[in-house]
């Protein structure tokens, strides 16, 4: 079922996949005979859906979608993608049960510490994008140490968005620029889009090409509302921990079939 219901998604792919290490393959062949999305950002959702069909308590799910999003990265670098920013905690899951939140904390300091050296030694420079003010200590230190030991990396950039909404991105930047227009540094009249885009968590950054949800949800769950104005959307019902490199590539597939106008007429030859 879940092979049917992905070549309706991308029915490229039907009828020319065998097993999975030739899918890739044939895959990685084809998506790397096209342009590639610079920037691919990812709502990582299903966790605890993975969890429950597997008899397994929610945090294990959130365990299992940390390691899962190591795995993409490395993936996603192999093949040649610059940068990505994936969806880990917004502003809105601070409502779960406490000890699920308090878990997931404990998580996120567990997959920095752990997989720290493999983060460094594969090249990926680690930014965390989100609110700080709100988060515990030992997860803020846990940052900083990852973001420091990564910073000189330059074959992917990964915005990691923890304590993450879009609004609330928007909000702060407008908080900012209000300052700064209260100071005299700017007029108001002479605030432009690539002044708010500047002042964004994600300011220095490409707005992503790709944006990818997976579990089948169709929203985009206050996640980067601002830099996705012009970003194809990708919707699989694969859920988060069972998301792998082949998935990722049928994705760009998709990807690369749309055509991109960016609200301007197809040009014809």
């Amino acid at each position: 079922m879940l092979r049917k219901a992905l070549f309706r998604l991308f029915p490229g792919a039907a009828g020319r996949l065998g097993d999975d290490e030739k899918d890739i393959d044939f895959l990685k062949t084809q998506v790397l005979q096209a342009k590639l999305p610079l920037h691919i950002a990812i709502i990582m959702d299903g966790n605890g859906r993975w969890a429950r069909r597997q008899g397994l308590p929610r945090l294990s799910g959130h365990s299992e979608g940390g390691r899962k999003a190591e795995e993409i990265v490395k993936f996603a670098q192999d093949i040649g993608i610059k940068h990505m920013t994936l969806y880990v905690f917004s502003t809105e899951n601070w409502r779960r049960p406490r000890d699920e939140v308090e878990g997931l904390m404990n998580l996120l300091v567990e997959m920095f510490e752990r997989r720290l050296q493999d983060l460094v030694d594969y090249g990926a420079k680690i930014r965390v994008i989100g609110r700080r003010d709100r988060l515990p200590q030992h997860v803020l230190r846990a940052i900083i140490r990852v973001e420091e030991r990564t910073r000189t990396n330059a074959r992917i950039l990964v915005n990691l968005a923890i304590d993450y909404g879009g609004r609330d991105e928007i909000r702060r930047a407008a908080e900012e620029l209000a300052k700064k227009a209260l100071l005299g540094e700017i007029k108001p009249e002479d605030i432009r889009e690539e002044h708010v885009s500047s002042h964004l968590d994600t300011a220095g950054v490409p707005d992503p090409d790709l944006v990818i949800r997976t579990g089948g949800e169709m929203r985009i769950s206050n996640f980067l509302i601002w830099q996705s104005a012009y970003a194809e959307l990708v919707v699989t019902p694969v859920l988060w921990p069972d998301f792998s490199g082949r998935d990722l590539l049928l994705a760009i597939s998709e990807y690369q079939k749309r055509d991109r106008r960016f609200g301007s007429l197809r040009k014809f030859s």
